[in-house]
């Protein structure tokens, strides 16, 4: 009974680890999104750091529209970030976890 234990809390000890080697490799994945014309692009990692941000000379004339562009946009982008960003810890973590009652959370 206390082997399982140990060897569970090893396991978990080891699906944290691959959570955290996730984390920092999602560091890394660029996702791009523009407005449906192109005239703003942004570039945001899966952790939802904004990297980049491209805007058109035509929307710097318009300051509310180019609010609302970036408001759009980069809400896009986010929501695009944390799909990737939730898919791929929860696989980390799924394929870790032992079957542990109440880590339901994690699926």
């Amino acid at each position: 009974m206390f082997g399982d234990m140990m060897g569970m809390m090893g396991k978990l000890k080891d699906a944290q680890k691959k959570v955290e080697a996730t984390k920092e490799r999602l560091h890394t994945v660029l996702i791009d999104e523009a407005s449906n014309d192109n005239k703003l692009k942004v570039t945001i990692t899966a952790n939802r750091t904004i990297k980049a941000i491209d805007i058109d000379d035509q929307l710097l004339q318009d300051k509310d529209m180019l609010e609302d562009y970036l408001i759009l946009t980069l809400n896009k982008a986010i929501e695009k970030a944390t799909q990737v960003n939730e898919a791929e810890i929860a696989a980390v973590a799924k394929e870790g976890m032992p079957n542990i009652p109440g880590m339901d959370m994690f699926k």
